[in-house]
């Protein structure tokens, strides 16, 4: 068996962002239209009224401020509120691919590697482009790399559950280095016009190169000490979009074809669950809580976070013990805790201990314990 690390991780980040002031002006307009428009219906009754949002409702229910995004002038339009992404030609890379290349192009550079060091492309993330072929395999072939790529999808948790998945090829000796991708266009799931949701998600891609210890020749390695995952199947976040949806007599157009959630219960289910397992975790490799310097926890809602980590600590977290980066990226699913590590990692002394963990839909749960070397 093989000792991992991560020795390098990458972020693009699309050149656009919306701030809660742009959006909530464009939800708004949306809003007083769709009332003008309905008036004598709503005035009988038929249908009930829209109403407003605000920065300070979004702001106190999310923590969230601004958010990068792939197109910003579909979101905008009041006409649209969905993002305009040309579709490709076959010959074209693909903007899941696009994005994952210049992710990982800096995770190769910051791990001191090449594509020829690396053996496997896991692109791990909560909306694929396309049934087939893998966007792995088309990263693998942009990037030239030799060997497998396949693509995996636990939602949110899909980073964690990659970087298990990579590690555990790593120590069977069926690698020597895997590379781990997570492009994530959240907008394109995401119902503009929905009050409760509009303002959750923005776009990114992250990558992590993982390795045998004994081969890495970067300064920015972390052992990977252990990895603890967990589902349990829950109704309360949906995505019901796939092939299947062009045979149901009723097609496409229904709501549930795009991101619900009941918000109020997964707070309630999710936060003690994920405590409950970073401490489990914790314990069994005899680590005490007090001995974490760091949690890079998903990047979902800030209430979330702050709740799990003073669960954790008995006490409120600092800004270093539970960074925080949603407040410019909003949730980018997968993609969030490991912005997280990337942005806060170089800070850390040697020795120092942290945990990466994300959490969302399934409910899907990933923890992986880390040591800075």
């Amino acid at each position: 068996m093989h000792n991992v690390v991560i020795s390098g991780t990458g972020l693009y980040t699309p050149p656009n962002s919306i701030s809660n002031e742009e959006l909530v002006a464009s939800f708004n307009a949306y809003v007083e239209q769709f009332n003008r428009d309905n008036a004598a219906a709503i005035e009988r009754g038929e249908m009930t009224a829209l109403a407003g949002s605000s920065t300070d409702f979004i702001e106190k229910a999310s923590g969230i401020k601004s958010r990068y995004v792939v197109n910003k002038e579909g979101i905008l339009d009041t006409r649209r509120m969905v993002p305009d992404i040309p579709e490709r030609s076959n010959d074209e890379w693909s903007i899941l691919c696009e994005m994952s290349v210049k992710a990982a192009t800096q995770a190769l550079e910051r791990a001191g590697r090449t594509a020829a060091d690396i053996d496997g492309v896991i692109v791990a993330c909560s909306n694929l482009q396309r049934a087939y072929p893998a966007i792995a395999i088309e990263v693998q072939d942009a990037l030239g790399i030799d060997g497998f790529g396949y693509d995996m999808n636990v939602a949110c948790s899909s980073a964690t559950f990659g970087i298990q998945n990579a590690a555990n090829n790593i120590q069977l000796g069926q690698a020597r280095a895997i590379l781990m991708v997570n492009p994530e266009i959240c907008t394109g799931h995401m119902n503009f016009r929905d009050r409760d949701s509009h303002f959750i998600f923005g776009d990114a891609c992250t990558a992590v190169v993982l390795e045998r210890a004994d081969l890495a020749v970067s300064g920015h390695q972390f052992d990977i000490l252990g990895t603890k995952l967990l589902t349990k199947f829950s109704n309360n976040i949906r995505n019901n979009f796939g092939y299947l949806n062009r045979c149901a007599p009723e097609g496409v157009g229904q709501p549930d074809k795009l991101f619900i959630q009941q918000g109020r219960k997964v707070f309630k289910d999710v936060c003690p669950m994920v405590a409950e397992l970073i401490g489990t975790h914790l314990q069994e490799h005899n680590l005490p809580v007090t001995d974490i310097s760091r949690f890079w926890l998903h990047q979902a809602n800030l209430n979330m976070n702050m709740l799990i980590a003073r669960k954790l600590l008995g006490r409120d977290p600092d800004e270093k013990e539970a960074p925080v980066v949603l407040d410019q990226h909003a949730n980018t699913s997968s993609a969030g805790s490991i912005i997280a590590f990337h942005k806060h990692q170089d800070d850390l002394p040697s020795g120092s201990h942290g945990v990466i963990c994300s959490f969302g839909a399934g409910y899907s749960i990933g923890s992986v314990i880390v040591r800075k070397q």
